[in-house]
């Protein structure tokens, strides 16, 4: 059995019988976790550890934790600062910044690790264009160079601690204003505007860096009039023609406001996986989750998207207890505890993905 093209969420802190039977399912790849399903470090590495025994393969793990207003897990956890607050670090001193962001990428994926879990959805390659809230201070930098070099930083870090990284949110939600966890955003630039800005994190780190990227519900109809997370033109001709990506694509959360225009549940899912994604994120909406689960075709690429997926499951990990006794942790946790947060914006919403 290879991993499924559907990853879902759970309802608490450990799994109900109906959810282990769903989670049993060949269409399934993986699971998200959020806020909800959090106690403390022995609770969730219980979870994780049970989602894990469910399957074989193992199903994916994953939690959106970059840090500052997306942090899902909290007490226990090292506080991470937003990503901004990097990039303002950089503007007086580069070289500390980039060792800095090595060192934040791999406390983030370490301390998951230490956990079992298996992937972080990070970080964010947006560029701050000073319009979205919803991106804000998530974002690197306004400077497409200096978000690429941090970037690069941050998943080699992610790296050393067993972890992928994945770039978000393709090919770049910096720019408009509205959230699409609640609208469906419009760019009104060309192609040749993305190229040369709001892109060249993903491009540059496109070949060597990324394992994953994860799209943006984002309608740009100077490209195409279908949105990202749903365009052949944008997932098969841009991201993986143009720009020769070869690693995995995930959907931001298709149950989010931006996708809805795209039809049922099922009818998203096979529209998103159709235009170029290998797993699509079905997110606190369990009705939905099993529909797409039980409703999706057979899949002719299983065994391609398979082998894409495959490179997410988690490397090697400390126990929490030897981690955070190591040198390393105590060292980054103090050079980040040290560094002045960026300002940020007053949104605490456990959804944003």
């Amino acid at each position: 059995m290879t991993l499924g093209p559907v990853m879902l969420d759970v309802a608490g802190v450990t799994l109900m019988p109906d959810e282990r039977v769903l989670l049993a399912h060949s269409k399934v790849g993986g699971v998200i976790l959020f806020s909800r399903n959090y106690r403390d470090i022995t609770q969730l590495t219980a979870l994780v550890s049970e989602i894990h025994a469910l399957r074989a393969p193992q199903l994916l793990v994953a939690v959106d934790h970059e840090g500052g207003r997306v942090q899902r897990f909290r007490d226990g956890f090292t506080p991470l600062p937003p990503a901004a607050a990097l990039g303002a670090l950089y503007e007086r001193g580069p070289h500390q910044a980039l060792a800095l962001a090595l060192e934040a990428g791999w406390l983030m994926a370490a301390e998951l690790r230490a956990c079992g879990v298996d992937m972080s959805f990070a970080p964010v390659l947006d560029l701050d264009g000073a319009r979205s809230q919803v991106i804000g201070d998530r974002a690197f930098h306004r400077n497409p160079d200096v978000v690429t070099a941090l970037a690069r930083a941050y998943v080699r870090g992610m790296r050393e601690a067993g972890m992928a990284g994945v770039g978000k949110h393709f090919p770049g939600h910096g720019g408009v204003a509205e959230d699409s966890h609640h609208a469906l955003p419009v760019d009104l630039r060309d192609l040749e505007s993305f190229r040369v800005k709001d892109m060249v994190p993903f491009e540059r780190l496109s070949v060597h860096d990324l394992a994953g990227v994860m799209t943006a519900h984002l309608k740009v109809p100077m490209v195409d009039d279908t949105p990202v997370s749903f365009s052949r033109r944008w997932l098969r001709g841009v991201l993986r023609g143009d720009l020769g990506y070869r690693g995995a694509v995930f959907s931001d959360d298709l149950s989010m406001h931006g996708a809805l225009g795209a039809g049922s549940p099922v009818q998203r899912a096979e529209a998103a996986l159709a235009a170029g994604c290998d797993m699509v994120l079905i997110c606190n909406d369990p009705q939905a989750a099993r529909e797409v689960v039980t409703g999706l075709g057979e899949d002719a690429d299983a065994a391609v998207r398979g082998s894409r997926l495959a490179r997410f499951h988690g490397r090697g990990q400390l126990s929490p207890s030897d981690l955070f006794v190591s040198t390393r942790h105590s060292t980054a946790v103090a050079q980040l505890s040290a560094l002045d947060p960026a300002p940020e914006l007053d949104l605490h919403d456990d959804n944003l993905v």
